[in-house]
């Protein structure tokens, strides 16, 4: 589960580029191909995956806390981006909410442009996080 989310989310940052970084006051440009034709928020998805399955190595009670939250988390989230995006792009970004959906994705991505090196570079915090958070499990295992 780690692996599948961190793989959507490289995906994602390859094809978004350094935007996957910002909030929706500070988005100027739309990405409707790619992960994005498929789903609005790859990226949290992908983040969804990674902490559940970070859950999952602690047990299936952590595994469903750490799904709840992340699921509450990016449902908020999500309401406030799209407010902002709504106002900052308008009926492109409407059109957008109405052919792709929010979660669980659909129909081919389309084609777009992609920089995985790029991504991987981005992806750095993601990746400190994420060995953090193992270690601090490891360790407390380990006690």
């Amino acid at each position: 589960m780690l692996g599948l989310g961190e793989a959507i989310r490289l995906v994602s940052v390859a094809h978004i580029g350094p935007a996957s970084r910002t909030r929706g006051d500070e988005v100027t440009q739309l990405i409707t191909t790619g992960p994005y034709g498929r789903l609005r928020n790859p990226l949290y998805v992908g983040n969804v995956l990674i902490w559940t399955g970070v859950g999952l190595v602690s047990g299936p009670v952590w595994a469903a806390a750490w799904f709840a939250l992340m699921c509450v988390h990016y449902s908020l989230v999500v309401r406030w981006e799209e407010s902002n995006l709504l106002t900052t792009l308008g009926e492109p970004y409407r059109a957008y909410l109405e052919r792709v959906p929010r979660w669980l994705p659909t129909g081919p991505g389309g084609e777009g442009r992609s920089d995985l090196g790029r991504a991987l570079r981005s992806e750095r915090s993601t990746y400190l996080t994420l060995g953090a958070a193992l270690a601090l499990l490891a360790l407390s295992r380990a006690l």
